[in-house]
């Protein structure tokens, strides 16, 4: 059934509850229909939900449809919230609390506009057209993911991010507006950075922003609690990545730093295995063909790189 009309009489909500197999249900002299339990009503090509909802005490789930409107959702959920995979852009009418997840991934939005200020779990607002965060909530309590969409900048970012967040693989040119702290993994691979200005200074988790223009990392983060990923970046200044050498590089294999202890002579014998005839990697990079976007990608090359030896050029440096 592609289009369905707010009921007018009981028997027409008798008839909608059962043929979407909606039990447990209230009705509200304002119209709305209060649902003790779940509510599942995806992928059956509707364009619009079939009732005005009240309160759900458990999930609601209108996820691969035709949906361009969120009109008749319910104002509370007190689980999860999947709006994904519709024709959404705009989250106007979506609920004010929700006490789970909310997905509204794979949509057309383009701003997060009408979501909710706070969310008990993750929020997924992936794969859409947004060029802003601003309107979003203030507050997730689990995952943030932003990742392949237009944006920017981060403005607009929660405030408290609880667990991942993922702004990969958008047009950022600048970390600024991103959480001070974040309680798992950051990623911020495949954008167009140079710098990591405005990073989060503490990450528990991984650390990644490869695949960018970075030709420096500074304003990186001050902790890392897994890996510092850099593959795929213009970078030869691996050691500043902690300038206060608090914590040295554990790991110097394709680009995957950690932040715990290393020696003077660890660093120092990984630069003397290289080799500047026939090099194949270095270690602390990833080795990649110069492209037009990333002219210094390849470390060897004395016609596209303005540092044609950075065997010798790290060498002159006092890394310790």
């Amino acid at each position: 059934m592609k289009h369905l009309k707010v009921f007018e009489k009981f028997e027409d909500l008798k008839s909608i509850c059962r043929e979407f197999d909606i039990r447990n249900w209230t009705a509200n002299p304002d119209g709305t229909v209060d649902i003790n339990g779940n509510v599942y009503l995806g992928n059956r090509e509707l364009i619009k939900l079939p009732l005005k909802f009240g309160k759900i005490t458990g999930d609601f789930n209108c996820s691969l449809n035709k949906l361009t409107t969120l009109e008749g959702s319910p104002r509370e959920v007190g689980g999860d919230f999947d709006c994904s995979w519709n024709q959404l852009d705009s989250l106007e009418g979506c609920p004010t609390k929700v006490g789970g997840y909310f997905d509204c991934s794979y949509n057309q939005l383009v701003n997060l506009e009408g979501s909710p200020n706070k969310i008990g779990r993750h929020f997924y607002c992936n794969n859409n057209q947004l060029d802003s965060l601003e309107g979003g909530p203030t507050l997730v309590g689990g995952i943030f993911h932003c990742y392949n969409n237009q944006l920017v900048s981060l403005v607009g970012l929660p405030k408290e991010i609880g667990d991942d967040l993922n702004c990969g693989w958008n047009k950022l040119t600048s970390l600024k507006g991103a959480p001070i702290e974040v309680g798992g993994e950051f990623y911020c691979e495949g954008n167009q950075l140079v710098s990591l200005v405005g990073s989060p200074k503490e990450v528990i988790g991984d650390f990644k922003c490869g695949h960018n223009k970075l030709i420096t990392l500074d304003g990186g983060p001050s902790r890392v609690g897994g890996d510092f990923v850099c593959i795929s970046n213009p970078i030869f200044q691996v050691y500043k990545l902690f300038p206060d050498h608090k914590a040295y590089l554990d790991s110097l294999d394709y680009g995957y730093l950690r932040g715990t202890s290393i020696d003077k002579l660890r660093f120092q014998e990984a630069l003397d295995e290289i080799d500047i005839n026939i090099p194949e990697s270095i270690p602390g990079y990833t080795y990649s063909y110069p492209t037009k976007k990333n002219p210094i990608s390849n470390a060897y090359s004395t016609k596209k790189n303005p540092i044609s030896n950075v065997y010798k050029y790290l060498k002159n440096f006092k890394l310790f």
